[in-house]
């Protein structure tokens, strides 16, 4: 899929980014310092930046005017902060940031803002020194859309057709055929992506798992790389 730099100093933070973004799919490169940044935004072009504001030497604030000021902002930069205010969100994206995350950032809205952020084109330049978040497509952690966690469309999978149930059994089975039907829907949905099935389900990865293989439900159909 896409490749994603994240730059951190905090050791934890970068190692937690990489392995949820690993699941998703995409190719992750990481960087502690601006040093490390540049070096591997020359190296490897990544497709999308998750850059935190505070860091020991080059703040990420500092690092973005310079990619922006030099034409080197290609990519989609997503800003992260524990410690971030409205003015360092709106003087981010006058440079060109498209989001900014608080920290601790949830599950729902890294995945969230990193979609988002890979359908939207690159910065080709800075906005005006008068723009608005709204003019500069500013996208914050508060305003990104909630989508339904269930599709109203009639369950199916991939090439197979809309499922039915037989009601004329007990209930435990019945209960458990609607189950099995229900997670395959989903893994089918996210590519066979457990950190985004766990996150739609609302259950914890490891009772996931203990779920699916109960169910007898086939990982293999919809792995890709990872789970």
């Amino acid at each position: 899929m896409a490749t994603i730099l994240v730059v951190d100093d905090e050791l934890g933070i970068r190692a937690l980014l990489s392995e949820i973004l690993t699941d998703e799919g995409h190719n992750v490169e990481l960087a502690e310092d601006a040093a490390q940044a540049r070096a591997c935004r020359e190296r490897q072009r990544p497709d999308l930046v998750l850059l935190d504001i505070w860091m020991p030497d080059v703040d990420g604030i500092t690092l973005l005017k310079e990619w922006s000021a030099n034409s080197l902002l290609t990519m989609p930069v997503i800003m992260m902060s524990g410690h971030g205010t409205i003015d360092t969100a709106v003087e981010a994206t006058k440079h060109g940031a498209m989001a900014f995350l608080e920290k601790p950032i949830t599950l729902q809205k890294l995945l969230r803002a990193v979609e988002q952020g890979l359908a939207k084109p690159a910065p080709r330049s800075a906005p005006p020194a008068g723009a608005t978040r709204s003019d500069s497509g500013f996208i914050s952690d508060t305003v990104l859309p909630n989508g339904p966690l269930v599709p109203a469309a009639p369950l199916a999978f991939g090439p197979q057709s809309e499922q039915s149930f037989d009601l004329d059994r007990p209930l435990r089975e019945a209960r458990d055929a609607f189950e099995k039907s229900y997670f395959e829907f989903h893994l089918a949905q996210e590519n066979g992506s457990m950190t985004r099935v766990a996150e739609k389900t609302g259950l914890e990865r490891t009772h996931l798992y203990r779920k699916l293989k109960q169910l007898g439900v086939d990982l293999s159909r919809n792995k890709r790389g990872g789970v």
